[in-house]
């Protein structure tokens, strides 16, 4: 990519699946992906929309739980995929139920997947349930960037502590991020990148 960051202006919403057979089929050389995991309501979608330099290429709630499907957004050098939040305890068991094995299944198997953006909330230690996605993500070895989010909720001098304490949680230094302020984007694109690069 010549030194340059990864490009993510020129996305558009491609389709939204929940089976293999659904995913988006490719003419030609196939496009890298690099998923998006988290627990509901952590942000994803303004990541997303923060990254691409759009206000409505994801679609944002304030009700968690919202994403019960796998969302694949086209760009012009890879797809980000957002995965449904997890660990929302307020949605039906049933429904949470087959998120886990939809998840699982597209990130053991879609050979297109060379990288994961693990997203976590920096004002709160790491939940339970992030630290189950930490190490499953370790133990199959699919390389993991970690961003923590809603940095412009808590005042910048608490940002080392709180990134710290993701640190010793998740095993990994996350990237403080801020959709709102911006802070952060450039480390999101940079190892975004490396990943691509990693790839080849």
């Amino acid at each position: 990519m010549d030194g340059k960051l990864i490009n993510l202006n020129n996305g558009v919403f491609e389709i939204s699946a929940v089976r293999v057979n659904q995913y988006p089929k490719t003419d030609g050389p196939p496009l890298p992906e690099i998923a998006l995991v988290g627990r509901s309501n952590v942000g994803k979608s303004c990541l997303l929309n923060c990254l691409a330099n759009r206000r409505d290429l994801a679609r944002t709630s304030s009700r968690p739980g919202r994403t019960q499907t796998i969302n694949f957004y086209r760009f012009p050098d890879l797809r980000v995929v957002d995965l449904p939040g997890y660990g929302y305890a307020q949605v039906a068991k049933r429904v949470r139920a087959k998120w886990g094995p939809m998840i699982e299944t597209y990130l053991r198997e879609r050979e297109q997947l060379i990288g994961v953006l693990h997203i976590v909330d920096l004002r709160h230690k790491p939940t339970s349930d992030d630290e189950l996605m930490a190490r499953w993500l370790q133990g199959h070895r699919v390389p993991c960037v970690v961003v923590a989010t809603k940095a412009d909720k808590i005042s910048r001098g608490r940002w080392p502590q709180h990134a710290k304490v993701t640190k010793e949680t998740l095993g990994v230094e996350p990237i403080v991020f801020s959709a709102q302020s911006g802070i952060g984007k450039e480390a999101v694109l940079r190892a975004m990148t490396e990943l691509i690069i990693s790839s080849f």
